[in-house]
């Protein structure tokens, strides 16, 4: 049977997932002055649309977490999944890694370590599996951090990356991060080359289009589809068909408000079909 999967990019690691009508929400945050235009933010009134919502949070960081989210309960019967280090109510569920819970038969979760605060996440989301990095990275300034520093912190995020080298993942997204200079995607290339996920999309590149575009451009390989989504309320469809290929379709969000296309770089993937085989 195929599936259509829509995934959209609103800011920094903010990510949704609609599968027919369930709803997944990632790490959603509006920025540091809540830069996030009205019209690119998610609106609630849409939660209509579906009979499942899920919000996950991996951690506490004010980047990864708009105190916005918690509201949207008020409005619709939201499910959040939250890192074990963090305060939630009776509407939801929190996580420590190697941590597995099944909400009803469609959505399956998994959480697994990080290598700063809280989790990251693996959602089964009727056989198609999402992964959510959170703060998971290989964090390291090659020009600040000694030696005896960097050596620790690649130990420290191979050691993470060990319970997920055997678990399949069609979709994931994880950290570019150019404020660490140099070999700043270090982490994400050596993700790449452990876990194999079929699409990998950067995200947490703090609003430096130039740097998810340039590492999609490099970071493609045989395994591994990278499509950069930079301009929010991009989306990206995924149709899974019968053979198990995916083809993938990206496309811009609304026009900013002064009616440029958006970031440099953002549609260098437009409407590309990109098939990846299972």
């Amino acid at each position: 049977m195929e599936r259509t999967l829509k995934v959209t990019y609103y800011l920094h690691s903010g990510f949704s997932c609609a599968l027919d009508r369930v709803l997944l929400i990632f790490d959603y945050w509006l920025g540091e002055n809540r830069e996030l235009a009205e019209n690119k933010r998610i609106d609630p009134a849409d939660f209509a649309n579906y009979d499942e919502i899920y919000v996950f949070i991996s951690h506490a960081h004010p980047d990864h977490f708009d105190p916005e989210v918690m509201n949207w309960h008020r409005l619709f019967p939201v499910t959040y999944v939250v890192s074990h280090d963090m305060p939630i109510g009776v509407r939801g569920k929190r996580m420590a890694p190697g941590d597995a819970v099944s909400f009803g038969h469609r959505v399956k979760v998994k959480a697994f370590d990080s290598t700063d605060l809280g989790v990251s996440f693996l959602v089964d989301l009727d056989g198609i599996r999402i992964f959510h990095a959170g703060d998971l990275n290989f964090w390291h300034w090659r020009e600040e951090s000694t030696v005896a520093e960097i050596e620790e912190a690649e130990e420290e995020f191979n050691r993470a990356l060990v319970p997920l080298s055997g678990e399949p993942i069609d979709i994931a997204f994880f950290p570019v991060d150019p404020r660490q200079g140099r070999m700043f995607d270090a982490g994400a290339n050596t993700f790449i080359m452990s876990v194999k996920p079929r699409l990998l999309i950067p995200m947490h590149f703090w609003g430096r289009a130039e740097t998810a575009v340039e590492f999609a451009r490099r970071a493609r390989c045989r395994d591994t589809e990278v499509v950069a989504m930079v301009r929010p309320a991009s989306t990206l469809t995924i149709l899974f068909d019968e053979d198990g290929f995916m083809t993938i379709r990206v496309s811009g969000g609304p026009p900013s408000a002064d009616g440029k296309a958006g970031l440099p770089g953002d549609d260098v993937f437009s409407e590309s079909d990109l098939p990846v085989e299972l």
